[in-house]
């Protein structure tokens, strides 16, 4: 059965008006409860704040656990390259020795994460990646959540904001009704930047030439693999894998054969903390917008055909995965870019390549420019000088123009080649971590976010265990 079409004529239909309940009266409202929003609500409760956090699904986790989008990329940056050994450890092996440059609400996840044999710690070994347990990261998170005091509402879709005197008002779709949670300052960390944009927010989607985004990715587990049989043919067949990635040859053979059409360049697929699990990243959906009911449902069952179709091809045909099966896809398709909220700075592609530093400096990146094909096939891969990374400034949670909200996570002010680098969970993290401790300091003083000095959210989130370069440390203290 096709999915339904979008009709050729926008015709709208005027609703009856209707009432919503009033829900709560908090100081600081975070909406989404995926990596940024998890450092958004952690942040502002450290720093004092009643916070409500809600969010869409009935778990935490956002693209982590709802998307499957795993394993947590490296947040560190490059002091000295990794050299490839022979070992099939089914993780990077094109990321080496560097520092963290993500530390705070991250560590203190990672650390519970690591201590339940819910993650394995980043180092060299693992490219510094983040291998992690989906289930575990929705415990973990709502332990974190219960300890910080986050008073939580699952379960409740954003669909509107109203503007009071002081304050914000976000409206949610609900399984009782509508219900209106009022703040004196909103994060949006739904990714989307949905809230934002209700606000009044100006925003820009995808590449400037053509307004592409990159493809959405649906992630599926496999469990029963057996790793030393694939190790083997590893072995054998050197050319024919790339750490993570690869499987050239057999592409081309099951294609020929008409038993494969893979809508990427190769089959990317990363170890977890399992040793007979692995997590598969090789779905790919163009011409698809994830703020589109039409389109998200048309991605749904195209990367719902694409894993059956891939799953298949690795049990036929590739050492290991004989008794292989798909044991969990996410719940909703991986949505890699939609809109970029525009802030009171954008930051740039050239920015990020070239490490550029800011004094209102909140957090750092040093992940590549990496830009998944908007058209199909290819992956752009664009690495920053050994040993550097670059500034994300406060400015670039502010919208322009807009009052007491904040954003954060991947709907942060950027360029199509920025958003590609700072899109990452960690780094989604780190933004949000800034952005509350911005909106609870807003709180405490009794102004609007856009006033709070720069070096009082440093300064808070130094006391967080953030990561912040030494210039800016110093420049704190004194």
């Amino acid at each position: 059965m096709p999915p339904l079409r979008p009709p050729a004529d926008a015709v709208h239909v005027t609703l009856p008006p209707r009432r919503a309940r009033y829900g709560a009266r908090t100081q600081v409202l975070v909406v989404g409860g995926g990596p940024a929003g998890l450092g958004a609500a952690l942040g502002a409760a450290s720093a004092g704040a009643r916070v409500v956090l809600a969010e869409r699904y009935g778990f935490l986790g956002g693209n982590a656990t709802a998307a499957l989008v795993m394993p947590l990329m490296s947040f560190h940056n490059e002091k000295r390259q990794q050299t490839p050994g022979e070992e099939v450890r089914l993780l990077p092996t094109d990321h080496g020795e560097g520092d963290p440059l993500v530390g705070g609400a991250l560590w203190r996840l990672l650390e519970r994460l690591a201590g339940r044999g819910g993650a394995v710690a980043p180092t060299v070994r693992t490219g510094y990646t983040v291998p992690f347990d989906p289930e575990q990261f929705k415990l973990v998170a709502l332990e974190l959540l219960d300890e910080a005091g986050v008073e939580l509402l699952l379960h409740s879709l954003a669909s509107d904001v109203l503007t009071g005197p002081d304050t914000r008002q976000v409206v949610f779709e609900t399984k009782s009704g509508p219900i209106v949670i009022e703040a004196d300052v909103v994060i949006d960390c739904t990714g989307d930047g949905d809230v934002a944009a209700a606000a009044g927010a100006r925003y820009e989607v995808g590449r400037p030439e053509d307004g592409l985004v990159q493809p959405m990715t649906l992630m599926f587990r496999m469990v029963e693999f057996a790793r030393p049989r694939f190790a083997e043919y590893v072995r054998e067949h050197p050319d024919q894998w790339r750490g993570v990635h690869g499987l050239w040859e057999l592409i081309e053979q099951a294609a020929a054969a008409g038993e494969l059409e893979l809508p990427r360049e190769d089959l990317l697929f990363f170890a977890t903390p399992h040793p007979r699990e692995v997590s598969v990243n090789s779905t790919r959906v163009t011409g698809a917008l994830g703020t589109s009911v039409w389109d998200l449902t048309r991605a749904e069952c195209a990367g719902r055909r694409q894993m059956e179709q891939i799953a298949r091809f690795l049990r036929r045909r590739v050492p290991g995965f004989e008794d292989a099966y798909v044991v969990q896809s996410g719940v909703q398709i991986g949505v890699r870019e939609t809109r970029r909220i525009i802030g009171d700075h954008v930051l740039t592609g050239e920015e990020v390549l070239g490490a550029r530093k800011f004094d209102d400096a909140i957090a750092h990146g040093a992940y590549p420019v990496d830009i998944h094909n908007p058209r199909g096939s290819g992956t752009t891969l664009r690495r920053l000088p050994l040993g550097e990374f670059y500034d994300i400034p406060l400015r670039c949670l502010q919208p322009a123009g807009v009052e007491r909200v904040l954003v954060a996570g991947r709907c942060i002010s950027g360029t199509h080649v920025a958003h590609s680098s700072y899109r990452i969970m960690p780094i989604s993290m780190a933004t949000g971590q800034a952005a509350g401790v911005c909106a609870a300091l807003a709180v405490r003083t009794g102004r609007p976010p856009r006033e709070v000095p720069a070096a009082a959210v440093q300064r808070e989130l130094l006391l967080q265990g953030a990561v912040l370069r030494e210039e800016l440390r110093r420049a704190v203290a004194g």
